[in-house]
This record gives C-alpha cells, structure tokens and sequence, in this order.
C-alpha cells in the first residue's frame, strides 16, 4: 500500500517541478538562447522589447537575447496565426566571471576574464564618466525613433 503512495507522490512532484520549468525560460543579459519550435513560425510577439529581443535563425528556430533585467513574454504564432509558443522569459545576469564593486551608492560592474574590464550594465549609474552612455546610446536612438514613427502613424491614422 505504501508503494503506490510514494509513486503518486512522486509523480506529483515532477509534474510540477516540470510545469515551473516549461512556464519560464531564464536568459542571461548579454547572452543568447536558443528555442526550437513545433511548427514553421510565421509572426514572433516580444512583450517588452526594452527586456529581451528574438533573432528568427529559420522557420523552426528562434535565439533570445536578454537585453536587461527583467520579466517578458515571447509569443510565437504560425501561418494561420495559431500560437505556436507562449513563453515567459526571465533575464537576469550572468556571475560567473563578473565582480561588482560597490564605492558608496555607486555599482561599478567588471567582466573578468582572464582580466578585468569594465563591463557598465543597465540600471548602473553614469558617474559622469560617460562610459555607460557609450553603450546606452544605441538603445535610446531606436527607442526614440520607435516612439516618434508610432505618433507618425497615430497621426496619419484616420480619426
């Protein structure tokens, strides 16, 4: 009576530790993953482009690049527009090979290997020294021009 108890037991906790796994994909800032689909991919939905952004390799293969700290979801629809995948992406940084050092309030953050430079990460305050803006700038010029082709298109659009 005892054996078949702990299998249900057991069962139980596989099947849902294996639900946590399939409901969240976490990805590292600065580095890819890669998902393989079911189907051919027609349209791929990123819920905060600013947290993470997909690179479609083909129709059945798609890379996810954490871009910041954060929560988004992937959604992955095919031909006839039926959701192929619905994912939750989880990016959070990567710390094998980095240090932060804390002077005060302010983070400076290294990537060591074999030896240490600075390696400024979203959230990081500027400190004047411009090395963050350096990297930021690209990302702010696309959400700028982003934001002004949307109030392009809301304006044009027929009221």
């Amino acid at each position: 009576m005892r054996r078949p108890l702990a299998l249900l037991v057991a069962l139980t906790v596989m099947t849902s530790s294996g639900m946590a796994l399939a409901q969240g994909m976490p990805v590292r800032i600065d580095q890819t993953s890669r998902i393989a689909l079911s189907a051919s991919a027609r349209d791929v939905i990123v819920g905060n482009p600013a947290v993470a952004d997909v690179t479609i390799i083909d129709g059945r293969n798609i890379l996810v690049l954490g871009k910041s700290y954060g929560v988004t979801n992937i959604v992955v629809l095919d031909a006839r527009g039926r959701t192929i995948l619905d994912r939750q992406i989880m990016v959070s940084a990567a710390d094998d090979g980095r240090i932060s050092f804390f002077r005060g309030p302010d983070v400076y953050n290294y990537s060591c290997s074999p030896r240490c430079e600075r390696t400024p990460m979203p959230g990081e305050r500027d400190s004047g020294s411009g090395v963050y803006s350096q990297w930021s700038g690209p990302y702010t010029t696309y959400s700028d021009r982003a934001a002004a082709a949307a109030a392009a298109a809301k304006a044009s659009t027929p009221q």
